[in-house]
Order: structure tokens, then C-alpha cells, then sequence
């Protein structure tokens, strides 16, 4: 885990959608480098940045190429908020084991060289603890950036993870993902493609 030294408080930096945002930046020097900066979000920042309405434009689904990496198929898409925020979506799925898979929400930061995770929904395929409350479990579950565990130690802001029974597959975690994350779908005939099911 990368070593987080020389943190200071930014105060009420204007965030590219002027939410106001106030955060941390810590310098990341674990790479020997020293060129990460890590962004902190309070709750109600990370909240606020779930909600933001995200629009899709008509034919994003053309916008997702999906690779072959070792055993998992992987591909990524970005997506500008109504606030003017970057987001990105990450998607990945093993070809072997179908429970094996993982959508991620990331926020780009522009005052941060690291994706803040917002969500990650993932599939019953390991098992999963919740450090500080000390649960374990094995089932598909959403990860949720949190305030509590970026303070926990080492900024794994989405480490705390909740069971959820909403989702079964890939496809089905993905649409929960649009959902719970204000996406706008466009008027489009074609609801599913191959790569979500």
C-alpha cells in the first residue's frame, strides 16, 4: 500500500461544478515517484457527486470497447456530469467464472492524478470484510466510498461494502449501477447489447 505523507487541508476549493467540494490532498510517495495526488471527500460530497445527473448521449454503448485481458474482458467509458464533473465507468468480467465481475463509478478529480471510487458492484465471487465492523461475508455487494474508511488508513475510500440481492449477473449490476447513480439513458430502442448480459 502506497505510504500517504505530507497532507493539508485545501479549505473550500471550487470544484469544477462549483459544489464547493473540501478535501484533503495527500502527497502519494509510495511509487518513489511523489506525482499521485489522492483527493478526500466528506459524505456529503460523495453523495452529492452519486447524484449529479448524468447524461448519455444517444449511442454511448458504441463508446465501450471491450478488451481481453488474461482471463477477464475489460472496458472503461467517461461520462460529464449537468455540474460539468468527469466521471468514468469501469467495467470487468471474467470469462471463465460469470460470478467474477466488477463495475466501478469513478470520479476524475481535477485536483487528483487518482479515480475516487464512488461505487463498485461486484459479483459473488469472493469473500469480502468490512474492516472496521469487523463483518465478513460471501455474496454479490456494493462497495461504497465512504468518509469513515478514507480515514481508516491507506484512502481505500470504497473498502466498506454492503450484501445486496438487487443484481445476479454482470448485466443485472450494471443496470443497478445506472440507477443508483442518476444516469439518463437516451430514448434508444436497443435497452441491452451482448457485453451486459
Amino acid at each position: 500500500m502506497p505510504l500517504l505523507t505530507e497532507c493539508y487541508y485545501q479549505g473550500a476549493f471550487k470544484c469544477g461544478a462549483k459544489l464547493g467540494l473540501k478535501f484533503w490532498l495527500c502527497w502519494d510517495v509510495g511509487n518513489g515517484t511523489g506525482h499521485n495526488l489522492v483527493a478526500k471527500y466528506s459524505d456529503l460530497e460523495i453523495n452529492n457527486l452519486i447524484a449529479e445527473s448524468k447524461p448519455l448521449a444517444l449511442g454511448w454503448r458504441s463508446q465501450i470497447r471491450m478488451r481481453d485481458i488474461n482471463v477477464n474482458k475489460t472496458g472503461d467509458f467517461d461520462v460529464e456530469g449537468i455540474n460539468k464533473n468527469n466521471f468514468r465507468v469501469i467495467l470487468r468480467k471474467n470469462s471463465i467464472n460469470q460470478l467474477d465481475f466488477s463495475i466501478i463509478l469513478g470520479f476524475s478529480s481535477p485536483t487528483s492524478t487518482k479515480l475516487f471510487n464512488l461505487r463498485r458492484y461486484d459479483g459473488k465471487s469472493h469473500e469480502h470484510t468490512n474492516p472496521i465492523e469487523k463483518q465478513k461475508f460471501y455474496d454479490f455487494h456494493i462497495h461504497k466510498a465512504t468518509e469513515r474508511y478514507q480515514n481508516y488508513g491507506n484512502y481505500a475510500e470504497d473498502k466498506y461494502a454492503e450484501v445486496t440481492d438487487r443484481f445476479s449477473s454482470f448485466g443485472e449490476a450494471f443496470e443497478c449501477l445506472l440507477k443508483d447513480c442518476a444516469f439518463e439513458l437516451p430514448d434508444d430502442p436497443q435497452l441491452i447489447i451482448p457485453i451486459f448480459n
